[in-house]
């Protein structure tokens, strides 16, 4: 993606080191702590530095419009993916003869507000079938009570990449349902197509190279009225400082309406950067360079002793695979000491390979490897 003497600007932190735990945390540029310096800097203006933030968060949305297909009034900007699912389900208002289809290859963001005891609505469940979604098991959940269908195009669980066009095409055919769609294991790593969605979110410390504290959101403009969140707040109504404002409060419409307060200002500059940066690359060139890689990794893991749980067909395949072992803690650990950094979660192992690593981190894990299920037998 960037050669060498570029990749020793942008990642110091990568010169001694094997990083393939994106998927978890990105490693940000250089131009990202550049960002954040520059918000300390204007916010020692006080009350003038106010003009500059609105600059950055104009910005941003631009260049998150341009990463998800939309218009900058398209965008809107919270602080995390969790936050924005919250204020999804507000916006909806469901009742209890809705159902929500939900899927167990989920993060817990887009997953849990519709299964709290507060939500009214029933979900429904998605399952996976031999590492993925088939779009044949969504068909019969869908029906006239169905209002929401929510999904992550890639999987934090096992990589797989969802076929969106084809499950974009199932709910409008079977249902009058929304789609809704957590790209943040993909926005940054693979190209978006996503077209036909009605709300796109993302985590930004991740594949996006940026901060923790920002989420961002996009709804298109023919779906303003149903993604609308009646919160309290000020930054994202219209009457917020009127007259009336304490006789009722009206809510910008769409996007506008997840930022309910004042913005995360150090997040928004971070972002702002790290989504220009990854932009500039292009993320085609991204793909280009890092899928060979995940795809090397992934033959070269699966001829080992473990049980792959990323489904090995190519078109399902984005940055991520997982893998289990009854000792994945042990491997994790030996791994870890050698300075080659994947992560582990309850007999899960995941390995994420983004832009900034290379043949050489691959070569480094699959020998670690090797090594370290030898030693645990």
């Amino acid at each position: 993606m960037i050669d060498a003497a570029e990749r020793a600007v942008q990642y110091p932190s990568l010169a001694r080191r094997t990083y393939l735990n994106t998927a978890a945390e990105g490693i940000p540029p250089a131009c990202v702590a550049e960002a954040l310096a520059t918000y300390a800097a204007d916010k020692q203006l006080g009350m003038d530095g106010r003009v500059l933030h609105e600059r950055q968060w104009n910005a941003l949305r631009e260049a998150a419009g341009g990463l998800f297909g939309l218009e900058a009034s398209e965008i809107g900007i919270c602080s995390c993916a969790s936050e924005a699912f919250n204020l999804a389900a507000l916006a909806l208002q469901l009742g209890d003869r809705d159902e929500v289809v939900i899927s167990d290859l989920d993060f817990p963001a887009g997953a849990t507000p519709w299964i709290q005891e507060s939500s009214a609505a029933k979900a429904r469940l998605w399952k996976a079938r031999e590492g993925g979604l088939r779009v044949d098991d969504l068909v019969p959940l869908l029906g006239p009570r169905t209002r929401l269908v929510t999904v992550s195009l890639v999987s934090f669980y096992n990589g797989f990449m969802l076929p969106l066009r084809e499950v974009v095409d199932a709910v409008r055919r079977h249902s009058d349902a929304l789609v809704a769609v957590d790209v943040t294991q993909a926005a940054g790593r693979v190209p978006l197509h996503l077209e036909g969605v009605d709300l796109v979110v993302s985590s930004t410390h991740k594949w996006l190279l940026g901060s923790h504290g920002g989420g961002l959101v996009g709804v298109p403009s023919r779906r303003a009225a149903e993604w609308t969140v009646p919160a309290g707040g000020w930054f994202h109504l219209a009457n917020a400082f009127d007259a009336d404002r304490f006789e009722k409060a009206v809510t910008k419409p769409g996007a506008a309406s997840f930022s309910v307060g004042m913005p995360n200002y150090p997040a928004v500059y971070a972002v702002n950067a790290a989504v220009r940066f990854v932009r500039a690359i292009g993320v085609e060139a991204i793909h280009a360079h890092a899928q060979p890689l995940t795809e090397a990794c992934l033959e070269a893991v699966a001829a080992e002793d473990v049980e792959l749980l990323t489904p090995r067909e190519p078109e399902h395949l984005a940055g991520i695979l997982a893998f289990r072992h009854p000792h994945a803690e042990a491997i994790h650990r030996l791994l870890h000491e050698r300075d080659i950094h994947i992560m582990a979660h309850a007999g899960r192992l995941r390995v994420a390979i983004h832009g900034y690593n290379t043949e050489e981190d691959v070569e480094r894990l699959v020998r670690g490897l090797r090594d370290a299920l030898v030693s645990v037998g």
